[in-house]
């Protein structure tokens, strides 16, 4: 007879581990299934590695800056081995944490590849295989299954790695090729560039980061091209081969023309990420959109009675901190129970971890014309060195910029890169939330001198 919980949540990433928690505090029976590594993609190949490793980058930078403070600090050596084993530790130490508070809150964790299979059922394939199994039943069923990168079915893919890939490297690659436009090939292309790689970053578009305020892609890209980074706008990689030397080569097209880039040691792809979807969700009625990812409405309901969906596998907001709040206000819809508790997808803040770090929240300039028309908006800019440059050789500018709604200028859009705009964007972003004005903003006394006070006093 199947064991019985009150609800069973599919992946234990931070999505389905803050549902879980919470509704736990309910008092509900809870078990989360899962296959691999307790916290899912963010901790463990994602956000937490990866800014362990943006701070590892940024930390020769300093030392590069140094000279300028009067001190004499020449990097010596570099050990990326040593660096990995101290994150993965790290790693293993956040998985270790996640599994104790599971214990503490009566969680159950079952080990496994879940599918559904209808009624409210799950069977779960242990790490045994096939024979290996168990079903499960609950009345409440939450899919927070995540994603995973997309590998391009060209000639010679065996030879790439994945996104994920890149924090299995035993050392840092002499010459690296990123593939991808986006914010992943974006932050890893700066890393690997802010370390001491020769790096090319591959795009089949014209530029950067298209989601992202159109003032920003041509700053970040200048910015990294500065850094050293070689851009290669608008190629459709066609294939890669390896070399009797284990060099790769790339083939591309451009602009109608075929050509090879020679002796990269490594080429990463990071060309997006697909939902982890083959779980059962036609035995079960569960429907996907037209772009692959199952479909909810507000409530995070998917079209089957008791199945619920969050995080990166509905695709509407692909971050962590979103998952979370959608797992928590799941939980508390249903089991406190409030029944207008729901995830707002609007202005979300997110930052992107380039050298120098992206801060954005809520609607880019287009998207704001869009909805209010180009008359219905007011922009704001400046752009200025930080003070941390000031005596250093290298003078990365920073940018700001408001987007404001008419007739009162509510702000709607903040879009910013340079020095501490990831720290800088969060208190912004709770003024914009409860709907501040660009007089609301003016009113506030600006704190001298920081990069923050230019956001309280733009003209």
């Amino acid at each position: 007879m199947p064991k019985a919980y009150d609800i069973l949540v599919l992946g234990a990433g931070s999505g389905g581990l803050a549902f879980a928690r919470r509704a736990a505090e309910f008092g509900l029976k809870a078990a989360v299934i899962e296959g691999g590594r307790l916290g899912g993609t963010c901790v463990n190949v994602g956000c937490v590695p990866k800014k362990v490793m943006w701070y590892t980058a940024n930390m020769r930078e300093n030392l590069q800056n140094a000279a300028g403070y009067g001190f004499d600090a020449p990097i010596k050596s570099f050990s990326w081995p040593k660096v990995k084993t101290a994150r993965d530790a790290y790693i293993h130490r956040l998985n270790g944490i996640y599994d104790k508070n599971l214990a503490k809150a009566g969680i159950d964790v079952i080990p496994g590849w879940a599918k559904l299979a209808g009624d409210g059922q799950v069977t779960v394939a242990g790490p045994r295989g096939p024979d290996d199994s168990s079903t499960y039943t609950a009345p409440h069923i939450c899919i927070a299954t995540g994603g995973t990168p997309v590998m391009p079915n060209i000639p010679g893919i065996e030879h790439a790695i994945s996104s994920d890939g890149f924090f299995e490297l035993e050392d840092l690659p002499q010459k690296a090729v990123v593939v991808g436009s986006g914010y992943i090939g974006v932050e890893l292309a700066g890393i690997l560039n802010g370390l001491g790689s020769d790096v090319t970053l591959m795009l089949r578009s014209k530029e950067i980061l298209s989601h992202f305020d159109e003032s920003l892609r041509p700053l970040v890209q200048g910015e990294a091209e500065a850094n050293g980074i070689t851009f290669v706008n608008e190629a459709a990689l066609q294939s890669i081969d390896r070399s009797s030397n284990g060099k790769l080569a790339l083939q591309y097209t451009r602009h109608g023309e075929t050509i090879t880039l020679d002796d990269a040691d490594e080429v990463i792809m990071a060309v997006g990420r697909h939902p982890l979807t083959d779980i059962g969700l036609d035995t079960a009625g569960v429907a996907l959109d037209d772009r692959g990812f199952i479909q909810v409405d507000r409530d995070q309901n998917t079209s089957a009675d008791g199945v619920y969906a969050i995080g990166d596998v509905v695709g509407t907001a692909a971050l962590t901190p979103v998952a979370i709040a959608a797992g928590r206000k799941l939980a508390h819809r249903l089991f406190e129970p409030n029944p207008d508790s729901r995830q707002d997808y609007s202005c979300i803040p997110s930052v992107l971890f380039s050298h120098p770090p992206v801060g954005t929240c809520g609607l880019t300039q287009a998207e704001a014309e869009a909805e209010y028309g180009a008359e219905g908006v007011v922009i704001y800019t400046t752009k200025f060195t930080d003070m941390a440059f000031a005596l250093a050789d290298h003078r990365p500018k920073t940018f700001m910029k408001l987007v404001c709604a008419l007739p009162d200028e509510r702000v709607v859009g903040l879009h910013m890169v340079g020095h501490s705009c990831d720290e800088i964007l969060q208190g912004f972003a709770v003024a914009m939330k409860m709907g501040a004005t660009k007089a609301d903003f003016d009113r506030c006394v600006a704190i001298h001198p920081v990069a923050a006070e230019e956001l309280v006093t733009m003209r």
